[in-house]
């Protein structure tokens, strides 16, 4: 198992015990404080644990080595993976709002005013599930990992879902039982854009996005600042997964024998290997420049 794995592992053990410990303690404050809203918060906690098992399983299966049947490995496990989880954040997002909107609908009425100890097993989640999603979010950044960091999100979901949690309690202690669906809503909203845009970002790379200018530019120049390199001729590069493969196709002097040609190709390949740690691989061709543009040449 790599390091990013190692990392990936670690941080998804943690939010299982995080989520399981979190999930009861908010069960225990639902029942002994009579409050609906954090038993279905609780409920919410422990879907987390199923989302970070999905996690798991992709990115085991995305560090698998190449073989036979898949020679290029199987990067693109992570990628379902945050689909996967995508959708989960979505439908949990959908069934906040339309839980909101039926108690509006239906009229808002209260039973039982829910204890302090819930008002008090909300703050706690908030706070909890709050560092979980920097805590995913920064480990996702390091490894460059979709799924991590679309579990990060289902995190931040779950945090938005406490708030709405804890106003709807405070709004029942105050006399106020409507802010409770009415937050729902306005967390559904949001749930929906973050699970769009970790569902835009997975289908970008199992279609073989290109990386943004920035980067393309950055190796166009790491290239061109390798002895033997006159130009470059042409650049392509194709998401894989979380990782990146690269396609250089550099001009040198036509008049150089094929392993002083080959060596020049070999410097240009292991230093963008080496200059940015997301290339998987990259594949180097050396294109001869006529007489003419050798003289041309600055």
């Amino acid at each position: 198992m790599n390091e990013s794995n190692k990392i990936a592992m670690h941080v998804s053990t943690v939010s299982i015990v995080v989520n399981l410990i979190l999930s009861a303690f908010k069960l225990m404050a639902g029942l002994v404080a009579h409050s609906g809203a954090m038993v279905s918060d609780a409920i919410h906690s422990a879907s987390d644990v199923f989302s970070t098992v999905i996690v798991m399983i992709g990115v085991t299966i995305s560090g698998k080595k190449s073989d036979k049947e898949h020679p290029y490995g199987h990067d693109r496990m992570e990628c379902v993976a945050s689909i996967l989880l995508a959708v989960v954040l979505f439908a949990t997002g959908v069934g906040i709002g339309v839980s909101g909107i039926e108690k509006i609908a239906g009229g808002v009425e209260t039973t039982e005013t829910p204890g302090i100890l819930a008002l008090a097993a909300a703050v706690i989640s908030i706070v909890v599930k709050e560092w979980m999603y920097w805590y995913t979010r920064a480990a996702a950044k390091k490894i460059n990992s979709g799924a991590l960091m679309a579990d990060a999100w289902h995190h931040r979901s779950d945090s938005l879902s406490s708030i709405g949690a804890f106003a709807g309690i405070l709004g029942a202690r105050l006399g106020f039982p409507a802010l409770d669906p009415l937050a729902s809503i306005v967390i559904c909203i949001f749930i929906g854009k973050a699970s769009w845009d970790i569902f835009h970002d997975a289908m970008n790379k199992m279609v073989d996005k290109s990386c943004d200018d920035r980067t393309i530019q950055d190796m166009r120049q790491t290239a061109l600042e390798n002895p033997g390199v006159a130009k470059i001729d042409e650049i392509r590069t194709r998401m894989f997964g979380a990782r990146t493969y690269v396609d250089i196709e550099i001009a040198a002097d036509g008049n150089l024998t094929l392993s002083e040609a080959h060596k020049i190709a070999e410097g240009v390949h292991s230093r963008i290997e080496m200059e940015f740690p997301e290339v998987k691989h990259c594949m180097v061709h050396v294109n001869p420049l006529s007489e003419s543009e050798i003289r041309e040449l600055p």
